[in-house]
């Protein structure tokens, strides 16, 4: 069978890493980056050079051409390569103005090439209020796709406006639909022991590292649950909802018995079925930090 041609965009950034390997072999891969170097250093071959924040949609448009759907990743970070210091969080607006401006880039370049369907990168930082006020305090058990997106920072509120501004989009106003798929990124990097430890064991900084050490227990995605939720984004058959719009919001973590995100738009929709579970994969660290003798970790999906 003839593979799917897939425009991936941020394709020297970290997430991709993470799938490209394998996506390599399942799609037909045009790749496109402001750069053709991962963070190391390394070359990543194939990758087309492309600013995507540029208003001057012409300079990337033949990227778009024929592509059954696009995979953006892309997204300027608020501390760019090399510098000094990262700005304070109440001045990062302007940095994300910017990726929403790329993203509308993406989906109207799709729309004007008659790509099929978008997925998305979006993050668990759409809705993270809920995690910071609701969740840790024990006062919400589960953050669902339905729930209102709400963020108490820039970077999520650009997440959350990427979403709704894509709707338009899939709801076909402008005349046909863009089928879109919006994933909740969770977790991505390996969780280190040691990135949780110090030497005063109750320290108030290493409780800190332990709620995090938990919080991180339940917001994990590993690379091959990642990789098969983008694939699944791309080739479900049908993510129309109830009302006719092939527009969902789902969540992108791993099965983990500490999650605190729900999968059920990602299973109903996609066919997401993920493998791996950090209460397993990580046993022996869970074992140590937080339910060995002696440690006086409370119990629970998040708080200690």
């Amino acid at each position: 069978m003839e593979k799917r041609k897939v425009l991936m965009t941020g394709a020297s950034g970290y997430i991709a890493s993470l799938m490209l390997t394998t996506l390599r072999d399942h799609f037909d891969l045009v790749l496109a980056d402001v750069t053709d170097t991962d963070r190391e250093g390394n070359k990543v071959e194939g990758v087309h050079i492309a600013d995507f924040i540029d208003p001057d949609r012409s300079k990337y448009a033949h990227l778009f051409e024929g592509v059954d759907a696009v995979i953006h990743l892309a997204f300027k970070p608020h501390t760019p390569r090399g510098a000094a210091a990262e700005k304070a969080p109440i001045d990062r607006f302007d940095n994300e103005h910017e990726n929403v401006q790329m993203a509308n880039n993406i989906y109207r370049s799709a729309y004007d090439a008659g790509v099929r369907r978008l997925a998305i990168a979006s993050s668990n930082h759409a809705a993270d209020w809920y995690e910071h006020f609701l969740i840790h305090d024990r006062k919400m058990d589960m953050v669902r796709p339905t729930d209102f997106p709400i963020s108490d920072n820039f970077y999520g509120w650009a997440k959350a406006a990427y979403e709704l501004l894509a709707y338009p989009y899939a709801c076909g106003i402008f005349g046909r639909k863009l089928e879109t798929v919006m994933l909740r990124i969770g977790f991505t990097r390996p969780i280190r022991i040691e990135d949780y430890t110090s030497a005063d064991s109750m320290s108030e900084q290493t409780r800190g590292r332990l709620e995090e050490f938990k919080r991180n227990l339940g917001a994990f995605i590993s690379p091959r649950d990642i990789t098969q939720l983008f694939t699944k984004s791309v080739e479900a058959p049908n993510i129309e909802n109830e009302h006719g719009v092939p527009f969902i919001i789902a969540y992108g973590c791993s099965d983990n018995t500490r999650r605190f995100w729900s999968l059920e738009t990602g299973r109903k929709y996609l066919d997401y079925q993920p493998q791996d579970d950090t209460e397993v994969l990580y046993a022996n660290e869970v074992a140590q930090l937080i339910t060995g003798v002696g440690t006086n970790v409370r119990g629970g999906k998040v708080g200690i």
